[in-house]
């Protein structure tokens, strides 16, 4: 990527659209702008509405266009919600060239071969992540360009999409008079904003709390192993206190912001007992309507639901074999990370290290959680076309460049 090259990160969450724009100078990203919205038009992180999405990423780009005062032409774009879902599969070919040197193009043909795996007509394969190559049986290659061999096998994790909801999503950003560099899935940007490489060698998770979905995704040797988003997120939390406290979800979400805690004790020792302050009634007064509850009412409402998210997150580590076994531990982000006791929560039921990770790379922006994902495009731009961009996104270099192009083809035919 060229030095001073400017990049805008366009993030369309369920309840949010942000929008970043930032400029690399040197090794240094510098924030440029940032702004955000009121999304409609989503269900569960996926486009249900392109139009009205459209509308609000146009209003978007209008006001970042004249804070930073030239045009926004392209954007990197996240997809979302519970849809994605990746399947194992692998490939066999026969090296090609007579001295039985692997090629790129030996190396292309055998991430293809991983692709002819049987899907519904409705779904397509989005990213191929591969997560080793095997040479005449010698398993454990990551990087088989420039070896030789007879026989070369490609074990992969496919990334796989509705195609209704990808068609909405590129749609909405087409529509609003913008080319796509790239689509990434929002838990792989995520990843690259709050993950550090050491953390996806050894082995760690990322689990991302949005507002309708939560996202998992499991990195080891340096590779995507797994990955898998429920429709549960911070959303079902508010609405759990509107019925607890039978209130409207707009004070449900005021009151969780500012007393809602998972625990009302961080102490291991004092887990079952409750302080004389948790017992103590807390009065909210909205529109004219008086609210009453205790601190362990709160919790009694906000932690089973969070016990449940992170549940469902153990079960997909017990799906996978990496049930306390990831030795970088589990960082949470998105908005759903804020809530305070989350981390003991997440670490008493995971029985695994967690720590709360903000996107970290970007100078000028606020260390939020809840920008994990724009930050992670970003980040996940810086090299682009660089031989290195292969290893940080999971790809082979020629597959990536080649999806990139294809990407760029495609949207640039369909640009209004």
């Amino acid at each position: 990527m060229a030095k001073n090259q400017i990049v805008t990160g366009l993030d369309i969450g369920t309840s949010t659209i942000k929008i970043l724009v930032a400029e690399k100078n040197g090794n240094e990203w510098q924030v440029l702008s940032y702004a955000q919205i009121p999304s409609f038009g989503l269900r569960r992180g996926a486009v249900v509405n392109a139009e009205e999405t459209a509308k609000n990423i146009q209003l978007l780009i209008d006001g970042v266009q004249k804070d930073i005062g030239r045009k926004i032409s392209a954007v990197f774009v996240n997809i979302g919600g519970s849809h994605l879902y990746v399947a194992p599969s692998d490939g066999l070919i026969s090296v090609s060239r007579a001295d039985k040197i692997i090629s790129q193009e030996d190396i292309d043909r055998v991430l293809e071969a991983t692709k002819s795996i049987n899907i519904p007509l409705n779904e397509e394969i989005l990213d191929v992540f591969p997560k080793e190559f095997i040479i005449d049986e010698q398993k454990g290659i990551k990087q088989p360009l420039g070896l030789t061999g007879v026989r070369l096998e490609a074990k992969v994790v496919l990334l796989c999409y509705f195609q209704l909801y990808f068609i909405n999503l590129t749609q909405a950003v087409l529509n609003a008079k913008l080319q796509i560099d790239d689509v990434i899935p929002s838990p792989i940007a995520a990843a690259q904003a709050c993950l550090t490489r050491q953390q996806k060698e050894i082995g760690a998770a990322l689990i991302d709390i949005g507002h309708s979905t939560t996202s998992l995704a499991v990195f080891d040797e340096g590779d995507l192993i797994h990955l898998a988003i429920f429709p549960l997120g911070s959303a079902n939390i508010t609405n759990d206190i509107a019925i607890g406290l039978k209130t409207d979800v707009a004070t449900a979400e005021n009151i969780k912001k500012e007393y809602g805690t998972c625990m009302v004790s961080s102490s291991e020792k004092r887990r079952k007992m409750v302080d004389k302050k948790d017992k103590q009634k807390i009065e909210v007064f909205e529109a004219s309507e008086e609210i009453a509850f205790t601190k362990k009412n709160l919790v009694d409402i906000i932690e089973p639901r969070v016990s449940e998210i992170m549940d469902l997150v153990q079960k997909e580590l017990k799906k996978i074999g990496r049930h306390e076994l990831l030795p970088g531990g589990v960082v949470l982000t998105g908005g759903g990370a804020k809530l305070p006791k989350i981390k003991e929560l997440a670490k008493h039921v995971l029985k695994l290290s967690v720590e709360v990770g903000v996107p970290k790379g970007i100078n000028g922006l606020e260390q939020d959680s809840a920008l994990a994902t724009v930050v992670g495009l970003i980040l996940g731009s810086a090299d682009y076309d660089s031989p290195d961009t292969g290893a940080m996104l999971g790809f082979s270099t020629g597959f990536l460049k080649d999806l990139n192009l294809k990407l760029k083809r495609m949207f640039r035919v369909f640009i209004p």
